[in-house]
């Protein structure tokens, strides 16, 4: 009796109707696709898009050479050099990140103790050649900089999760 029923299911195209219906009921229901130039989907606060180095109110920059992002970076994207200045701290001279070799995680923000890199909001960027996602220390900064603002917004609302 099955092979029966089976036979005439195939010979109806029951499957086809099936398939045709449930495209049917979705062709007419409200599209919910985003034109991306001109509108934004909403972020979290918590999304990871480009690095950047934070610098405290002073002006100095945060980050205390203490390696300890380059060692989590499971894609060993981040390189990290660093020097004794005369006040006997440590700070960075080098501290490049290769956006092509970064897989996002959020590993170096997470072991961060001074809170010195961050992953913005920004998603918004390219590089043409390879050279152009490979980020140095001057230009960490200047991202940081600029966006100083959205990223202490964000590390506020987030500061009960931490």
């Amino acid at each position: 009796m099955g092979a029966l029923t089976a036979f005439f299911k195939s010979l109806f195209l029951k499957e086809l109707f099936q398939g045709l219906a449930v495209t049917g009921r979705h062709l007419f229901v409200r599209k919910i696709t985003v034109q991306f130039p001109e509108e934004k989907t909403p972020q979290s606060n918590r999304f990871r898009g480009l690095h950047a180095l934070r610098r405290y109110p002073n002006g100095e920059e945060r980050c205390i050479a203490c390696k300890l992002c380059e060692a989590v970076c499971p894609a060993m994207a981040i390189t990290i050099e660093s020097a004794e200045r005369e006040d006997a701290t440590r700070r960075t001279t080098r501290y490049d990140i290769d956006l092509i070799k970064c897989i996002y995680c959020g590993f170096c923000e997470e072991a961060c103790p001074v809170d010195a890199i961050v992953m913005t909001r920004i998603f918004e960027y390219h590089g043409e050649k390879p050279g152009d996602l490979y980020y140095t220390k001057q230009m960490l900064l200047a991202v940081g900089d600029k966006n100083e603002v959205q990223i202490a917004k964000d590390r506020a609302q987030d500061a009960p999760y931490r």
